[in-house]
């Protein structure tokens, strides 16, 4: 009897964001990610959000790691009714509680602040769409696996994940669909990880598949080599010590903010960071360092080794004048160190969270220096700055910028086109591709790379449904 079983791609086709695939076979359903889609209005785009099926159908999911735009709407699935198991690595079942509280704390703290705009032109109140019980819902149905152990998921259903080099726990997913003789193999690439980014072991290879979901986010451009990223870095932080005023870099809680503090480990040991004190000044980065420190065994010993030679263990340790500032008041007082900090504070694209406060203060003081060192999106204060504003408003407040701004563009955690390209290369079995997670343009760049060397290469689109 032959195999009959079909994928549809409900996000993250023709985007970077919102991953999300439905797997069916033998009358079972099984989603791949359950991504939010960012970038918009969070309360308005949620509350008009409506599954392309019942959650309660939805037999298990399977996560490729714990990033909001491939784990984000798991509490809104939990809330209409899903009661099936989500299977993922160690690494992502201890970061994903961390993530998905930190999002939802936010989206009922911003449906708060709406519903009393709304109270006062008297209108009714909106009624969350999620909550933290949800949250805890998800934490229990949490299933971990761990690297390269295959595991039965379902009936006719085998899983294995393989490292993907992008953040901690992240994933390949193959799965193995099984029909009396018949089977399938698909592979989902989930985000591939730059083999440049320090701590993360090199994206695994996938030895064979009939269908693969490959990520494109930057099909259409190679990263610049990490060691002029550095020394970029470097440079800026050097220029800013010769101001005598103070750094501020915008943090990325999960992986950028904990790549940037061993990077700083690295300029303290080569006694070429001049400031007297970094602070790491985000309660969900700190939470998630903390998690980076209790699993440092899982990560590339060729860059822990480092630790070691100067009497370190962790990336606490390896940087001895990194300061944790938890409780409000700490990050308050920050206000009165004129000269000589790194301070580190989240949101990563300045648009909330403590930063905010920090830019309120500094931003208008021709001594500081803001580093840039993630994207900043359209609309975000962290672009309008990248963009070279001369003025803006920071919490409503108009402020002048003359504190200099750099921007490093190198830092990435998604593997390059030629990375992407030489990953599909090394798969057997002719496997039939079908690009994610990408725009239109560097999809269709990859798409021709990729078909010169021989491969069968297709564009996902948004909604459709393809058999296996």
């Amino acid at each position: 009897m032959p195999l009959d079983a079909s994928l549809t791609f409900l996000g993250a086709a023709g985007q970077v964001t919102g991953s999300c695939y439905l797997l069916e076979w033998n009358e079972q359903k099984v989603l791949l990610d359950c991504g939010m889609v960012q970038g918009g209005d969070q309360i308005t785009d949620l509350h008009r959000f409506r599954f392309q099926f019942r959650p309660k159908d939805i037999d298990a999911v399977i996560l490729s790691h714990a990033h909001i735009d491939h784990s984000g709407l798991l509490t809104l699935l939990l809330a209409h009714g899903f009661r099936g198991q989500i299977y993922c690595t160690e690494g992502t079942a201890n970061l994903l509680p961390v993530l998905l509280k930190d999002a939802v704390h936010l989206y009922l703290k911003d449906l708060e602040w709406q519903n009393r705009q709304r109270a006062r032109l008297g209108k009714p109140e909106q009624e969350p769409r999620m909550t933290l019980k949800d949250v805890e819902g998800v934490i229990r149905c949490l299933k971990p696996i761990s690297y390269q152990q295959q595991k039965d998921v379902l009936p006719g259903l085998t899983l294995e994940f393989l490292d993907a080099g992008h953040i901690l726990g992240s994933a390949i997913v193959q799965l193995w669909l099984k029909h009396g003789q018949a089977m399938r193999k698909l592979v989902f690439s989930g985000d591939l990880g730059n083999p440049a980014t320090v701590l993360m072991h090199d994206p695994s290879i996938v030895k064979q598949a009939d269908v693969v979901l490959m990520e494109s986010t930057y099909g259409d451009r190679d990263h610049q080599p990490l060691s002029n990223t550095l020394e970029e870095f470097a440079n800026a932080l050097a220029e800013a010590d010769k101001a005598g005023g103070n750094v501020f870099i915008p943090a990325f809680a999960l992986g950028r903010s904990q790549e940037i503090l061993y990077y700083l480990g690295v300029l303290y040991h080569q006694g070429r960071l001049r400031q007297k004190m970094v602070v790491l000044d985000s309660p969900m980065a700190i939470e998630i360092t903390r998690i980076y420190n209790e699993m440092i065994d899982e990560f590339d010993k060729k860059d822990t080794q480092v630790f070691k030679k100067y009497g370190a263990h962790d990336l606490q340790s390896f940087l001895p004048i990194l300061h944790l500032t938890e409780k409000v008041e700490q990050s308050m007082a920050l206000n009165r160190v004129t000269q000589g900090a790194i301070i580190i504070a989240g949101s990563g694209m300045c648009n909330g969270g403590r930063i905010a406060h920090h830019l309120k203060h500094n931003l208008w003081k021709n001594a500081n220096h803001i580093i840039f060192v993630g994207f900043q999106a359209k609309g975000t204060l962290g672009r309008k700055l990248v963009d070279g504003e001369s003025r803006v408003k920071v919490m409503g407040q108009p402020l002048v910028v003359k504190a200099t701004i750099h921007t490093i563009g190198g830092f990435s955690a998604h593997a390059g086109q030629s990375q992407l390209i030489n990953w599909a290369k090394a798969i057997g079995g002719q496997p039939q591709f079908y690009l994610v997670h990408g725009e239109p343009q560097a999809q269709l760049v990859l798409q021709e790379k990729l078909q010169q060397r021989g491969l069968k290469v297709d564009i996902a689109s948004m909604g459709q449904k393809i058999q296996l």
